[in-house]
């Protein structure tokens, strides 16, 4: 949704009905938040669970503690300040690596510990 709020003006060009174009910036930069929430909380779960170790625990949290701050300032961003979206592109640009890092700890927690 990061993505769809900075390039909303496509998606309504082209007709695709994603979450800015049908519902509005301020409901998407919500869902973000709100959904940035359960997506910390089973991200942590393997290790909290026991299932994973250290290196994947440590790794879990940090990640995830600059994906939430990246998410909170995207919901609470007001519409229409003339920054050119950056904290929508970071976060955009996070969730990438995030997920890169995020599996890549999982794989060395397993390789590793």
């Amino acid at each position: 949704w990061a993505l769809a709020l900075f390039v909303k003006s496509d998606y309504a060009k082209a007709g695709v009905p994603m979450l800015p174009v049908v519902a509005g910036e301020r409901t998407t930069r919500t869902q973000i938040g709100l959904y940035t929430i359960p997506m910390i909380a089973a991200a942590i779960a393997p290790w909290a669970l026991g299932l994973t170790g250290a290196i994947y625990g440590v790794a879990s949290i940090l990640l995830n503690l600059v994906f939430g701050a990246l998410a909170l300032a995207v919901t609470f961003r007001r519409t229409g300040t003339d920054d050119a979206m950056k904290p929508e592109k970071r976060l955009f640009a996070w969730s990438i690596a995030y997920l890169f890092l995020i599996f890549g700890a999982l794989v060395a927690d397993r390789w590793l510990a």
